[in-house]
């Protein structure tokens, strides 16, 4: 990690502004922005912005290259979950396998790469369940969903560092775990609200061969 560009000016870095949003009477106009570090996975930005009653404020948030995550589902409707340690929260978390989007990477050869990477399974059958933003309060990051289903096991591929073990969860269990809070991942939680619309609302993804 470095902090050798810490201070230098830059051109706003975040996404372009949604269509629906120009003219908003809530936008936040910005003034002037500098890049205040440059980590390994995360940039920190520092902007001075106009807000919609006038003030001035600073506004400071992480760039992030975007990320993929995968629900992968066994042929008898139970789960293939991870758990891994997060160092920033000092614990455990139980959550589905996901990584960052590499560069030019597109969302399904990252969420194919990610599952087998992490997990060593393969899907035969993809389906794109949305996208969340987990912390639109400080960071660009966007999360792609997928379910992955047809699962082939082969050998998993883990980076030096990349410590975690492999957990087969039964959809009444997971929900159970997610009720009384054994289950707090942004990501997994986003999961639990399409899995529901699978198992008890009738609705159906758009599965695609692969």
């Amino acid at each position: 990690m470095s902090q050798a560009n810490a201070g230098s000016k830059v051109d706003d870095p975040r996404p372009l502004a949604l269509a629906h949003d120009e003219g908003i009477v809530l936008a936040e106009d910005r003034l002037s922005g500098e890049a205040v570090y440059d980590g390994v996975l995360l940039k920190i930005h520092r902007d001075q912005v106009v807000c919609a009653d006038g003030h001035k404020a600073i506004r400071e948030y992480t760039l992030h290259p975007g990320a993929t995550a995968v629900m992968p589902m066994f042929e008898d409707g139970s789960l293939l979950m991870e758990r891994q340690w997060r160092y920033p929260l000092n614990r455990s978390f139980l959550e589905f396998p996901a990584g960052k989007l590499e560069a030019g990477e597109e969302v399904l050869a990252s969420a194919r790469r990610e599952l087998r990477e992490e997990t060593g399974y393969a899907a035969s059958q993809w389906a794109y369940l949305g996208s969340m933003h987990p912390v639109i309060s400080y960071s660009t990051e966007i999360i792609h969903l997928l379910a992955a289903r047809g699962l082939v096991k082969g050998s998993a591929a883990l980076e030096a560092g990349e410590c975690l073990t492999l957990e087969r969860i039964g959809q009444d269990d997971f929900f159970t775990m997610v009720r009384d809070g054994s289950i707090t991942d942004s990501k997994t939680l986003a999961f639990a609200f399409w899995l529901n619309e699978m198992a008890y609302k009738g609705w159906a993804p758009n599965w695609q061969s692969s």
